[in-house]
């Protein structure tokens, strides 16, 4: 493939993986109320604390991604934070029915975006 058109779409795709995280954390500062409330339901110790700071932290990485400042470890910290994020939030193991169908495509969703985020750290080392 042309060096052109590769550098095209990969930036296209930094600037779609990365630019997910930075709606993500962005969406969280309109929904805090209720995201703190379903931290603290699941037992996180300083809920809101965790959701701002793992929010801006999202937003900021998704950002580096994106501009491809540090891409391998903008990818790999978005992975950290998607698997905990996954574990905390979308807890298929404790569901049943409907709920719990919704939440298993959430975790392959989610394990896909990590796919994606593995294999922009690896183009980028």
């Amino acid at each position: 493939m042309h060096t052109e058109a590769q550098a095209i779409l990969w930036f296209i795709g930094r600037l779609l993986l990365g630019g997910l995280f930075v709606v993500g954390g962005t969406h969280h500062f309109f929904t805090l109320p209720a995201i703190t409330q379903a931290l603290a339901a699941r037992g996180v110790p300083a809920a809101k604390l965790v959701l701002v700071s793992g929010s801006v932290f999202q937003i900021l990485a998704g950002l580096a991604l994106i501009s491809g400042f540090y891409p391998v470890w903008a990818a790999l910290g978005l992975v950290v934070f998607t698997i905990a994020a996954s574990v905390l939030l979308v807890n298929f193991w404790d569901m049943e029915g409907p709920a719990r169908a919704g939440a298993i495509t959430t975790w392959q969703s989610n394990l896909a975006i990590i796919g994606g985020l593995l294999v922009a750290a690896a183009h980028s080392l």
